[in-house]
């Protein structure tokens, strides 16, 4: 449909820009849980693997994004208020 107006889109640009800053949230979460392994497999290294930062921080930071999200796909924008 080529005559398509804004009125049509489910989102609109401010939706969009929220919706990809949280899924970056989400992403740096998932980055700040990666690691902690080892390249010798006879090796364990608590420390590592159940530090604060992949323990506490990372799922905090995940769940903090994921909010933004659902808030990003709720929100109305302000045409239909």
């Amino acid at each position: 449909m080529a005559g398509r107006t804004e009125e049509a889109m489910a989102f609109d640009s401010t939706n969009y820009k929220m919706l990809l800053i949280g899924i970056g949230i989400v992403i740096l979460g998932y980055i700040l849980m990666s690691g902690g392994g080892s390249g010798d497999p006879e090796v364990f290294d608590a420390k590592e693997i159940f530090s604060a930062r992949r323990i506490t921080v990372a799922p905090i930071v995940c769940l903090i994004g994921y909010v933004f999200v659902i808030y990003a796909i709720m929100r109305k924008s302000r045409a239909e208020e």
